[in-house]
């Protein structure tokens, strides 16, 4: 890492993550109140023009704090059209059909997809034999959402479930080519540029595919994708791409190891979504498996170890 990019401190990441982990466990079930009253495609591109416009402000102010470099177009290309990109597609997508907290779940296979990227392509980000273990179980947790849980909703959903995963792996890729990539670039700028990228696609895919599907712009509509697009993503993802400079990949990717909790919460609490013995035994399994895989892993470099 640049010795011109401070270090953060304990107390600031620790909020950070803790402020990470609040706002991407609650947006599920924002995203999903949204689409009620909006076509998944639309309500997304809202999301991603308000944050890049939100972005394109902040960027003046944040950047008198942020010593970076400007970040490669190749660089924002991946991260604007895999991770902000199409990995939310997906998410929008299936959300139509899966209970949020379900969906969430799913999506916590993240930091084991990621686990493995860290493996081959990051160094000092190796895997152990024991995390095998954590492995199997993660993916037999799986396994109990997609047939018990899932198949007993329908056929669709199942489908719907397997296209999800798609998700957090589009996602891993882009965590691995920012973490090899970013580390003396500017987090602002990389959001900020990222953000009009995914914007463009999500625009371009709205008008080809939902140009004549109904939309009813309720306040309860706006307000949700002014939530997600100001903190759900502007600011979650400035937090995460600045963190990411410093910390692994795979213990930035923990915070999805906390967000189903919050989601499950709320989808239940709020959402009115049901909680059997399957779902709490499935989410069981995934959370342990990601929590030994994440346990064992080998040490990463000093440049890398700045963990909470």
């Amino acid at each position: 890492m640049s010795s011109s990019l401070p270090v953060p401190s304990r107390a600031a990441t620790v909020a950070a993550l803790v402020l990470l982990c609040v706002i991407w466990g609650s947006t599920w079930l924002v995203i999903a109140d949204g689409l009620k009253s909006l076509p998944p495609l639309t309500s997304l591109a809202a999301r991603s023009l308000v944050a890049a416009a939100v972005m394109s402000v902040a960027a003046r102010w944040l950047l008198r704090f942020d010593r970076g470099e400007a970040p490669p177009w190749r660089l924002t290309l991946a991260v604007g059209s895999l991770q902000l990109g199409l990995s939310y597609v997906i998410v929008y997508v299936t959300e139509t059909v899966l209970p949020t907290g379900l969906t969430s779940l799913l999506w916590a296979v993240f930091p084991i997809f990621v686990a493995i990227g860290s493996h081959f392509f990051l160094a000092g980000e190796r895997l152990r034999r024991a995390q095998a273990t954590g492995f199997a179980v993660g993916f037999v947790g799986v396994g109990v959402l997609f047939v018990r849980v899932l198949g007993a909703i329908d056929t669709r959903a199942v489908l719907f479930g397997l296209l999800l995963l798609a998700s957090p792996l589009i996602s891993t890729v882009s965590t691995i080519v920012a973490k090899r990539h970013a580390a003396r670039v500017s987090s602002v700028l990389l959001n900020r540029n990222a953000l009009y990228v995914a914007a463009t696609l999500h625009v371009l895919a709205a008008l080809v595919f939902e140009h004549d599907a109904p939309a009813d712009w309720t306040a309860r509509a706006v307000a949700s994708v002014v939530y997600l697009a100001v903190f759900g993503t502007a600011l979650a993802f400035g937090l995460y791409f600045w963190l990411l400079r410093t910390i692994a990949a795979h213990r930035m990717s923990l915070i999805s190891y906390v967000n189903p909790a919050i989601a499950l919460f709320l989808g239940w609490a709020v959402g009115k979504e049901p909680v059997t013995a399957w779902t709490i035994a499935g989410s069981a399994l995934i959370l342990l498996g990601v929590y030994l895989v994440v346990r064992g892993r080998a040490p990463a470099p000093a440049a890398c170890d700045a963990e909470p």
